[in-house]
């Protein structure tokens, strides 16, 4: 069985990340095809760098396991990913965008469950701190983007 351990990292990265990228630039012009391209950068270059550095970490700190857990990352960043460019590729911009809130938050609130679960705390606040920070990365994006837009005298 794949411990939780394995993929945690991975998908709470590809998540936040991703939702960050298709909520900053989902008012722009072209934001389809912005926002592709800015998620498949994420999953090529971000994806490599972070499984990397976390393969070098645990290296240097003597965990075993370190190629598998680098490969799970990069796996599963891909997979999230790529399930958000399949989003914006299939759906109207404003359906796409939804549904990958939906979707990216369903991870993010698993993954709170099933940890808390095995830390035995509570599960219900655990859901609630990183749902949290997940809606903050979002409409932090969100207003960076309207910031950015008015200094350039841009509408959205």
């Amino acid at each position: 069985m794949i411990k939780l351990k394995n993929f945690s990292f991975g998908a709470t990265s590809a998540v936040i990340t991703g939702l960050a990228i298709i909520v900053g630039l989902s008012g722009m012009s072209d934001s389809n095809i912005t926002i592709i391209t800015a998620l498949l950068i994420l999953a090529l270059a971000d994806n490599i760098s972070d499984s990397f550095g976390m393969h070098m970490y645990q290296r240097s700190e003597h965990i075993k396991g370190a190629r598998k857990s680098a490969a799970m990352n990069f796996i599963t960043r891909i997979a999230i990913v790529l399930s958000f460019v399949a989003f914006i590729l299939l759906l109207p911009i404003n359906y796409a965008v939804a549904a990958s809130i939906i979707f990216g938050l369903l991870i993010i609130t698993v993954l709170s469950y099933l940890i808390a679960k095995d830390l035995k705390i509570d599960p219900y606040f655990a859901i609630a701190k990183y749902l949290a920070l997940a809606v903050f990365v979002m409409l932090a994006s969100f207003y960076l983007r309207e910031i950015i837009m008015r200094l350039a005298g841009a509408s959205p």
